[in-house]
């Protein structure tokens, strides 16, 4: 049945525990096929009381869903234990890299790997997660405080700039929105538009 061959596929999921942060806990679940999903809680920026959780299904493209899974492989499918186990390393949350399909499941927790091909996946899926975020506050502030979107486009241009973000087709629909809202100052119309361009000048 389709449900079933659904379970077969082989799936990744990257969990992020980091209570200090923005947000506190994350979850992102890749499937080799079909869409990824997001969800995350915590609050919306460092100075907000608003707690807020966040669900969202998006598509990948293939060449990200490929690497993912390639740098799974290169790390063993987490069948190991994946932590350094190195003394007097800061904490940056406590992560989770979970593997399954129809023949094997393998899942570590570590707060660092020195497994590179685990060091660039978890910077990767990191990445995403800012990626998502981002969309995630703009939307927010959008509805609620259009004011607020520049800085936070401003922000996304910058990490752009630094290859740190990743698949903001992913976040297209809100920066469409920006885009098209007369209501919104122009220059912040005019950084959604380079982030969907993948412009990044300023």
């Amino acid at each position: 049945s389709a449900i079933a061959n659904a379970e077969s596929l082989p799936v990744v999921t990257f969990t992020l525990d980091f209570p200090e942060s923005q947000p506190e806990r994350y979850s992102i679940r890749i499937p080799t096929d079909g869409p990824a999903h997001y969800e995350s809680s915590g609050r919306l920026s460092a100075d907000s009381d608003v707690t807020d959780s966040f669900d969202f299904d998006f598509a990948l493209s293939n060449e990200t869903r490929h690497k993912i899974f390639a740098l799974s492989g290169k790390a063993g499918y987490f069948e190991k234990d994946l932590d350094s186990h190195q003394k007097n390393l800061a904490f940056t949350g406590k992560k989770t890299l979970h593997y399954k399909d129809a023949g094997r499941a393998g899942e570590s927790t570590y707060n660092f790997s020195s497994n590179s091909s685990v060091q660039e996946l978890t910077a990767l899926l990191q990445n995403l997660s800012s990626t998502l975020e981002f969309g995630h506050r703009l939307s927010y502030d959008h509805r609620y405080q259009k004011l607020a979107l520049n800085e936070e486009l401003k922000r996304m241009q910058e990490m752009a700039e630094t290859n740190m973000l990743i698949e903001v087709a992913a976040i297209q629909p809100i920066l469409e929105q920006i885009v098209a809202d007369p209501s919104v100052v122009n220059v912040a119309r005019a950084r959604a538009q380079r982030l969907l361009e993948g412009r990044v000048a300023h």
